[in-house]
């Protein structure tokens, strides 16, 4: 890191992982991590309307009949079956006879029902729980009911969205400072899309590979890897071993390669992150991102 020391006036490299390892934020969590709303609206709407058909069952004392008729007469109510249970399938197989393993396969696509099938479906509401639930009337609407629904199912999306919260807040910098300075960037890079948009070549290690950023400054190119760690783990120590090698990889290219990671994960898991810094030019964090580091990198190199 004595590219980094130097730029910084510091005096070793202890003095600036210290600086580093001593200012990981704990939490990166924006507005909109909770839930995606837009995705919950968009999947109420194709059954709203079904729904509505479905309210009429609230509060009626011999659900699987009245369920019975109301599919008989309305077939595409089923279709918001599977969202009244919480799942996404349009088809699901119930165990019915757990000694012998036979399966009664339900099928919620919209389609002409035989009276048979009608019947089955009716048995399915009352089976499901979702008929006590509309005969104790402990839902007084079945839209409001769904949408709460589509809010816990999206809960499980957060995982994806904590991935790309920190990708996300560092293109706000990377951004900030390719303006200032006159640069282009691009989100996603692949060697592909390099080479059609400013005509440089890159040899990468597999066809697959993308990076977060890449920055071209008058044909040099610096490559920016980011991620988050809230917590720690075995894939803390495996990123920085595939970073080590990845430093190399690009630097005998005449690439720059700038690894910024962040979280308390790190604090139990230094080590790791220790022989990356040891054998690598760039190591930043949010902290130093605030503090203009990446544009003196850029500026001066």
């Amino acid at each position: 890191m004595n590219k980094l020391c130097k730029l910084l006036n510091l005096q070793d490299d202890n003095e600036l992982f210290d600086k580093i390892s001593q200012s990981f934020k704990v939490k990166i969590t924006k507005w909109d991590y909770f839930v995606n709303w837009g995705k919950v609206f968009k999947n109420i709407e194709p059954i709203e309307k079904e729904l509505n058909l479905l309210n009429f069952l609230i509060g009626k004392e011999d659900i699987e009949t009245e369920a019975f008729n109301l599919i008989k007469q309305y077939p595409q109510v089923i279709r918001a079956f599977p969202t009244l249970i919480a799942i996404r399938e349009k088809s699901i197989d119930i165990l019915t006879d757990s000694k012998k393993f036979i399966y009664s396969k339900y099928s919620f696509v919209k389609r002409q029902l035989t009276e048979e099938e009608c019947k089955e479906l009716a048995y399915f509401v009352v089976n499901s729980g979702i008929g006590e639930i509309l005969k104790d009337k402990k839902v007084k609407n079945l839209v409001d009911y769904a949408t709460g629904i589509e809010v816990g199912l999206d809960s499980n999306g957060r995982k994806n969205r904590g991935g790309t919260l920190m990708e996300s807040l560092v293109e706000e910098f990377v951004s900030d400072v390719c303006q200032n300075l006159g640069l282009q960037y691009m989100a996603q890079a692949t060697a592909k899309k390099i080479k059609s948009t400013w005509n440089l070549d890159v040899i990468v290690d597999k066809s697959s590979r993308q990076l977060d950023f890449a920055i071209n400054k008058n044909g040099k190119l610096y490559f920016i890897e980011c991620n988050f760690y809230g917590g720690g783990g075995s894939k803390l120590k495996s990123t920085a071993t595939e970073y080590i090698e990845m430093n190399r990889y690009w630097n005998a290219q005449g690439i720059e390669f700038i690894w910024i990671t962040d979280g308390a994960g790190w604090k139990s898991t230094l080590k790791p992150l220790r022989e990356y810094f040891d054998k690598a030019d760039y190591l930043l964090n949010l902290e130093m991102l605030k503090d203009e580091i990446l544009e003196k990198i850029l500026y001066i190199n």
